[in-house]
């Protein structure tokens, strides 16, 4: 009956061979309507290239609506200086802008000024135009420009750790904050110096050692790929390995973490009378927040070891089968080793989809015509000069308008025509949904190309009975036969998630709405409705992967393949779950036992003493823990390329071990193709005559 029920067997056909059989298109008419969209969005970049311009939102506008660097009058005055930048401290600045002059100059200020020191000369370039406003800055700090903007330097109050950064003496900073009266003010943007400073000595540290960071990177993907070789005859030792070292890291993070939770603990216990007196509060709160972290850390470990460990308990024998398909897909990746290399190209295609959506995105949201209202008219300037407030305006009229009143300086101090943004037109909502919805398809059919690609290539490692006789060209094979035959089924499947991918984009807009509504109710219901799509997701992905594997096998279209892929899956669901679930885990602690064995020979390196300085100098290293973090991250993204391959090397060979036990029964006539170590596994043989 369970057989009945999710599908016959495959039958045995004495002229199958796997991927090599005669094919023809498949999905045609998905592939006419990609094409078309392609054609159509293309269409789009045109028209937004040619109607958008992303300077009017990139480029910093003064407090006439001139585009500094840009305008005629302002050419050569790339950067933006605000007279005051307290005033953008107000909490409106993000909706109205900021109320202060703002200036272009030819370069950010590099001095100290305050109005005392009667040296109006120097600060020229950073006023009004005196028929405008007639005043200058009543004080300057040294600037450094960020995006176009001159903003000030706090590293320049730490010049004693960077010698590079021009020497000013900290007692001029002290006069100039006690002069104006402004400590308050300028303590906002110096508060937080501490950790800018930390941000400006990452920096330091990553310009200054990127060559040795290069050559970590580079060992880190020697030790991915003799990792990987070595999975070739030793799978079960390594995979073995790999669990025993993570569980052994993550015992001595539980060691170190319980001996910190109990020193921060008695640390707390020793001052918890004094706690209660308001001197001792901020250093007990601290303590507290300390113990509370390592209790943290302590509990989540002690929960991720727990899980890993019981796994290996009841999971031995799945493991075992598990390993085995493992050791096959590194047989498979062995014998095309150029499969280890092909996941570059759908990066590259990758990185192109998105560096196209994200310009034409950017110059749809430029097009149209620029929109300018007055801004900072109060009530004294709309009576005597008939302005009004928040209404359009055009920059040259207002002007003219301001060099007409000899009085606009005295009544509209702060009035000005700003630029608020691009008036686009109706079409714009849509065709930037289109362009959305058009990245979605284009970047899930790229990762869906990859997948088809690889599993081809496995696929006709699999049924081809003597692996030595393989094609040399195997990838280019697969990929131009991908391309000639089953670009149709790869659209209809990444179509499928794009669609339930906008619909989760859509939900998330519509809960961002929803908030000033914000009640039970809608929360529950929003919150249904984005994990049942997530869930959908997540299945669809899964049902899209298996189904390119059966394509790339049989030439069938997307929904026969998918049917013929989910009723064979589910024939064997017990065995499904072990690939799915126990191989990922495995193939996880892998990539992270890579991580962290190069990221312990990185921090011998960069962090510890154990090496002499002539070997390696870092003294010119702030926190030498930098290089080391990042090598670690390129660590794992190396090996979780290359495990990708692998992943689906084993998804394509346990479809395909499936579908051969169903075809074939060891006999001469319908002999197993599986190799031996499985058939061992599995309790099957070939009978020989």
């Amino acid at each position: 009956m369970a057989e009945k029920k999710h599908g016959e067997p495959i039958p045995y056909d004495p002229d199958f061979n796997g991927p090599l059989r005669k094919r023809s298109c498949t999905d045609v008419l998905c592939l006419s309507v990609f094409i078309c969209f392609i054609a159509a969005w293309i269409g789009i970049g045109f028209y937004a290239i040619l109607n958008g311009d992303p300077s009017m939102l990139l480029v910093p506008r003064d407090s006439m609506g001139r585009r500094c660097g840009k305008d005629a009058d302002v050419l050569e005055k790339p950067y933006l200086f605000f007279q005051d930048l307290t005033e953008c401290l107000k909490p409106t600045t993000p909706f109205s802008g900021c109320p202060t002059p703002q200036i272009c100059v030819k370069e950010c200020p590099n001095m100290f000024y305050t109005t005392k020191d009667n040296s109006t000369e120097q600060i020229k370039p950073y006023c009004v135009d005196e028929n405008i406003h007639g005043k200058c800055p009543k004080w300057i700090l040294p600037s450094k420009p960020f995006l176009f903007r001159c903003l000030y330097d706090v590293a320049d109050r730490k010049k004693s750790h960077n010698p590079r950064i021009s020497r000013i003496r900290e007692d001029e900073i002290t006069r100039l904050l006690a002069n104006l009266g402004i400590e308050v003010a300028i303590k906002t943007f110096t508060e937080d110096e501490n950790a800018l400073q930390t941000g400006q000595n990452i920096v330091e540290d990553i310009i200054v050692s990127w060559w040795k960071i290069l050559i970590g990177v580079g060992v880190a993907l020697v030790i991915c790929l003799l990792y990987i070789t070595i999975l070739r005859w030793l799978a079960a030792p390594m995979v073995w390995l790999s669990i025993v070292g993570v569980i052994v890291g993550l015992g001595a993070a539980l060691y170190f973490t319980v001996i910190e939770y109990i020193s921060a603990r008695k640390a707390y216990n020793d001052i918890g009378k004094q706690y209660e007196e308001d001197k001792y509060g901020y250093e007990g709160t601290s303590l507290k927040t300390k113990r509370d972290l390592w209790l943290g850390g302590l509990i989540i470990i002690s929960i991720v070891l727990g899980i890993i460990l019981l796994v290996m308990i009841f999971l031995r024998s799945r493991i075992s089968l598990a390993i085995a398909l493992i050791k096959e897909g590194s047989k498979a990746v062995s014998s095309v080793t150029a499969s280890l290399c092909f996941p570059i190209v759908p990066w590259i295609l990758q990185f192109g989809v998105i560096a196209y959506a994200i310009a034409v995105g950017i110059y749809l949201a430029s097009s149209g015509r620029p929109m300018y209202k007055t801004r900072y008219v109060d009530d004294l300037c709309s009576a005597r000069i008939n302005i009004a407030d928040n209404v359009e305006c055009d920059p040259k009229s207002w002007q003219q308008m301001v060099q007409s009143h000899t009085d606009f300086a005295t009544y509209c101090p702060k009035a000005n025509c700003k630029f608020i943004r691009m008036n686009n037109d109706l079409l714009y909502p849509y065709l930037q949904a289109y362009n959305i919805f058009g990245f979605f398809w284009l970047a899930f059919f790229v990762s869906a190309l990859g997948q088809m690609v690889l599993a081809a290539i496995f696929a006709q490692w699999y049924w081809t009975f003597n692996k030595a006789t393989l094609p040399f060209f195997a990838v280019t094979s697969a990929f131009l036969r991908t391309l000639r035959y089953h670009i149709g089924t790869l659209a209809f499947g990444s179509l499928i998630i794009a669609v339930c991918r906008m619909i989760r984009v859509a939900l998330e807009y519509l809960d961002h709405k929803l908030k000033q509504y914000d009640n039970e109710l809608t929360r529950a219901i929003m919150c249904i409705f984005k994990c049942f799509f997530y869930c959908l997701e997540k299945f669809l992905k899964f049902l899209n992967k298996n189904a390119y594997i059966m394509c790339a096998v049989h030439g069938k279209n997307f929904c026969a393949s998918a049917k013929s892929a989910f009723m064979l899956l589910m024939r064997n669901i017990l065995r499904v779950w072990v690939l799915d679930k126990v191989t990922d885990f495995l193939f996880f602690l892998s990539k992270v036992t890579l991580t962290l064995g190069v990221g312990a020979v990185s921090y011998v390196f960069f962090v510890s003493d154990l090496l002499p300085s002539k070997i390696i100098d870092n003294s010119n290293l702030h926190y030498g823990v930098v290089p080391v973090v990042i090598i670690m991250i390129c660590t794992y993204l190396i090996s979780s390329l290359f495990f990708s391959v692998y992943t689906t090397a084993v998804d394509t060979l346990f479809l395909c071990f499936l579908e051969d036990c169903e075809r074939n029964d060891g006999s001469p006539e319908k002999p197993y193709y599986m190799s031996k170590n499985l058939m061992k596994i599995f309790g099957k043989k070939n009978k020989m005559d």
